[in-house]
């Protein structure tokens, strides 16, 4: 089990406005708040388990290659808002909503943020 995963960015500004109109359509909360990084919570959950951060070695962060973080999503209209509200927030297409051949419920859309993270959000259930 994951305890928490961190993001770089080079603008936590820009990250925090993005990751604010992003998060709480799939129930974040922001529950931490720096100059160099920011932490978001579940509902219901005390400790940050997601942060944004400025890189620790002060250089430039950048997005790993193969690596994505995909949140759990209570239903396909939570991913579809995830997608809208990610794109709107100037965030970057990477799959559009809709299932995908990892098995029959896979309800999935893909997004990079503005520093080329990429995050999907992804729901499970049959509808």
């Amino acid at each position: 089990m994951l305890l928490y995963v961190t993001l770089g960015t080079n603008d936590i500004e820009r990250a925090r406005r993005f990751y604010d109109a992003v998060l709480p359509v799939l129930g974040y909360k922001l529950q931490r708040l720096s100059d160099e990084e920011i932490g978001y919570s579940a509902d219901g959950d005390t400790r940050s388990r997601l942060w944004i951060v400025t890189p620790f070695n002060r250089r430039r962060a950048g997005a790993g290659n193969g690596s994505m973080i995909a949140l759990s999503a209570e239903t396909r209209a939570d991913v579809d808002a995830f997608y809208a509200a990610a794109l709107a927030a100037g965030g970057t297409d990477d799959g559009k909503p809709g299932l995908r051949s990892y098995h029959a419920n896979f309800y999935a859309a893909y997004i990079r943020d503005p520093d080329g993270n990429k995050l999907a959000a992804v729901c499970e259930k049959p509808e």
